[in-house]
């Protein structure tokens, strides 16, 4: 098939565009957010393929995906075919709810005719999808193999803007974990993290890493931690598990499906997640088969294969 989709999350797109299709991206002049084209710093095959908003009027389109509540009117104006109606559609929601969140209305409720598909089962679950179709099709990655060393001291964290979005990812959390270990915080917008915190600098360092060397200096650490409160699974979660690092999260939103307690630990007790990094800091060994663990775990729910599969039934259902 022919789908059309925006590059918007480039980690879970790098994964949809393994698939047995042609993908047709978006591209604008400056790439901005509705004209990203082609992935830069991920390995896209061949068969995706940028396209100008001139071009789709004449493309042929088997399946829209949809990620954005505006890209439904979006494809309508540079394609001249409504989503839902004229051309077969879905709607990927990547998120949690915001907001009230057992209380939250998707945008999409009032529409019977684009399937909501989620990304968990808690996600699922929140949102308030009304006469909207609802599926899952979990998380699956490119493995980017067994990477992890844990000779650094350290332990990784990765998020975007951690100030902005505060006690969301957890930031205000960071204090007390940089007591017990040092922290590496990967991510954008975390400049002058350390700062606003009161943290010394060398009890928690930034950096922006592009993706293709993200997975390598994560794995030099000797454990992740996950402190976010609320979110959707985070993909940087999977990543460390699949490297093998030992994971060290709350307990919140779906981690609990994702992580096993022999991965490293899980709990809404930050004393108990404290005594956790003190051990795996203390002992690489244990750190070693915990990351063994977090990695088995990883490969066996949320692989490549098994993603695809997913979608390829999905998108024949829709395209029927």
């Amino acid at each position: 098939m022919n789908i059309l989709i925006w590059h918007v999350h480039g980690s879970w797109t790098t994964s949809f565009v393994q698939g047995s299709h042609h993908y047709l991206v978006p591209v604008l002049p400056g790439r901005g957010p509705d004209g990203r084209g082609r992935a830069r710093t991920w390995e896209w095959p061949t068969t995706v393929r940028e396209i100008p908003p001139e071009g789709l009027r004449e493309a042929q389109i088997d399946l829209m995906v949809l990620q954005r509540p505006h890209e439904t009117e979006l494809a309508e104006r540079w394609t001249g075919r409504m989503p839902g109606r004229d051309v077969p559609a879905v709607y990927v929601e990547h998120n949690a709810p915001d907001g009230s969140a057992e209380r939250t209305r998707h945008h999409l409720a009032g529409r019977a005719d684009i399937p909501v598909v989620h990304v968990t089962h808690f996600n699922r679950l929140m949102w308030d999808c009304g006469r909207a179709p609802t599926t899952v099709v979990e998380h699956g990655l490119v493995d980017p193999g067994p990477l992890w060393s844990g000779e650094i001291e350290r332990a990784a964290v990765v998020v975007n803007e951690p100030v902005r979005r505060g006690r969301t990812t957890g930031t205000d959390l960071l204090p007390s974990f940089a007591e017990t270990v040092p922290l590496d915080v990967f991510g954008m917008g975390t400049d002058g993290l350390a700062g606003h915190l009161g943290l010394a600098a060398d009890r928690l360092r930034t950096e922006d890493l592009p993706q293709d060397a993200l997975h390598a200096a994560m794995a030099r650490r000797r454990l992740y931690l996950h402190p976010v409160r609320w979110t959707s699974l985070g993909l940087s979660l999977l990543e460390a598990m699949f490297l093998g690092m030992p994971v060290v999260a709350l307990d919140t939103t779906e981690v609990r499906e994702a992580v096993p307690q022999e991965a490293g630990a899980v709990s809404n007790r930050p004393e108990v997640l404290r005594d956790a990094v003190r051990a795996l800091l203390a002992d690489p060994g244990l750190a070693r088969s915990a990351g063994r663990a977090a990695r088995a775990a990883a490969l066996d729910r949320y692989g490549l294969r098994r993603f695809l599969d997913d979608w390829d039934r999905l998108m024949k259902e829709v395209t029927r």
